[in-house]
């Protein structure tokens, strides 16, 4: 059995979760801050990829990314990078469905933040950086975590974005939902029905890890 699309799916997952976890933050730590009208313009544009079809959001990509598109194009000739049809080219279609999952959510957690604290923290001279960290964010760890869950785990079963801009090409771009689906369209159910089975074990497994850390986390706040 060739494990290649579970290792490149862990890896494309892991790398933008990785993007969104901050990215999300720092959009969602921003925005609640804006006045009611402009940050609902802004919820809509971010969001927007959520509810959009996954296609819809891969044929955009390319058009942003596309060999003969601009962005594309300017990458090909100066770097001699390739942004579609590469492993790494299913990371931003990842990253702008998975952005939305972890942005909400972390808005959520900062605009439910007692700004009390924060101030607090003000008078006593610490930095706003300072706070952000170790104020801000334990305060709202259980909101952010969910976010981070949500994101890898919608980020390793992209397929729609993923198959437009990084297509299927084995031990190259193949990834665990691009794989089921080749697998079933060439009537090879029993291999199809092997990698659902190890995609149902991971988000398994990442879904019991998550549950431990916030049993432990709650236990700790007891003490």
């Amino acid at each position: 059995m060739d494990w290649y699309p579970l290792w490149n799916s862990l890896r494309i997952a892991l790398i933008s979760c990785a993007a969104v976890f901050f990215l999300g933050i720092f959009a969602a730590y921003y925005i609640a801050k804006l006045p009611r009208g402009v940050k609902g313009i802004l919820d809509v544009v971010l969001t927007l990829p959520m509810v959009l079809p996954p296609t819809v959001v891969g044929y955009f990509l390319l058009l942003l990314f596309g060999a003969k598109r601009p962005v594309g194009l300017f990458f090909q000739e100066h770097f001699g990078v390739k942004l579609v049809m590469t492993w790494y080219s299913a990371i931003f279609a990842s990253i702008v469905v998975a952005f939305p999952l972890m942005y909400r959510t972390a808005r959520g957690a900062f605009e439910s933040f007692d700004e009390t604290l924060a101030w607090s923290a003000q008078t006593l001279g610490l930095s706003n950086t300072w706070i952000f960290w170790h104020v801000r964010m334990p305060f709202c760890r259980q909101g952010i975590l969910a976010g981070t869950v949500l994101a890898f785990a919608r980020a390793l079963g992209e397929y729609g974005a993923t198959s437009m801009i990084a297509g299927y090409t084995p031990g190259k771009t193949a990834t665990i939902a691009t794989t089921v689906y080749q697998l079933w369209r060439t009537n090879d159910e029993a291999g199809a029905l092997r990698w659902v089975l190890v995609d149902i074990a991971i988000s398994a497994v990442v879904l019991l890890a998550v549950n431990l850390l916030e049993r432990r986390q709650k236990a700790g706040d007891r003490r």
